[in-house]
């Protein structure tokens, strides 16, 4: 979250940075043209929504410099220098960050599901997401990346087993659009991560955690479908 950005900044300040804040804006029937002197807590004071809530969602989308920078981070050296921060990254974020939502989403749905059926859907959703995650994960640390590795040690001359990286990768691109898929039914399901009023403690850090899981993932997709597999490719001389 952009520490420039507080739910006492004024609504035009976000949309001067991205236009693109208005979608939310609109979503929550919040003026942005006229009211857009006021402050994000004021805002949603008269609409009666969470402003942290909002907020989230605002600083969620960045300015495409930044979006930029964010992908490229740990992706500018060798190819095994990428792998191993994709590993150390983004591969170890998800495998402390799925079990521990997986035990919290219990917890809430043993709360909560009663007024919150929708919940019964999230749990449905979230362990589809995974199953094909951690396998995901395995395929490329014990696979894809070691071959990654092989490869460009070789200067792209060593013989693989699979003859070729590009039916591989392809699978994981595959499979890195079901995942954004179901990221994209668990969002819908729990309106955008939004906190119910009943919520509890326990509600407010399953949908913050859920919600940045999925940043994070799509980082993680983007810095392997857009830097690490075209260079990949590129090394072998295979199709992109």
């Amino acid at each position: 979250m952009s520490p420039k950005f507080t739910i006492h900044t004024p609504i035009n300040n976000f949309v001067d940075e991205d236009v693109r804040r208005t979608g939310i804006f609109e979503e929550f029937n919040i003026d942005f043209c006229c009211g857009g002197n006021h402050t994000l807590a004021e805002a949603c004071a008269e609409k009666g929504i969470d402003p942290e809530a909002v907020l989230k969602r605002l600083t969620a989308i960045v300015p495409e410099s930044e979006a930029v920078a964010a992908v490229a981070e740990g992706m500018d050296g060798s190819l095994s220098e990428a792998v191993d921060h994709l590993m150390q990254t983004h591969h170890t974020y998800l495998k402390e960050n799925l079990p521990r939502l997986a035990e919290l989403l219990d917890k809430v749905i043993q709360a909560h599901a009663a007024n919150h059926p929708e919940l019964n859907t999230v749990r449905e959703l979230f362990v589809e997401l995974r199953a094909d995650l951690e396998p995901h994960l395995m395929k490329e640390e014990q696979v894809l990346f070691p071959m990654i590795k092989q490869l460009e040690s070789s200067g792209g001359t060593t013989e693989l087993h699979c003859g070729t990286l590009e039916n591989p990768i392809r699978v994981m691109q595959a499979e890195h659009e079901r995942v954004l898929t179901l990221f994209e039914k668990i969002r819908a399901t729990t309106r955008n991560f939004m906190m119910p009023e009943d919520g509890c403690e326990s509600y407010r850090l399953l949908l913050t955690g859920m919600d940045e899981l999925e940043i994070d993932t799509l980082l993680h997709i983007q810095k392997e479908n857009e830097i690490l597999f075209p260079q990949v490719l590129a090394l072998r001389g295979d199709p992109i």
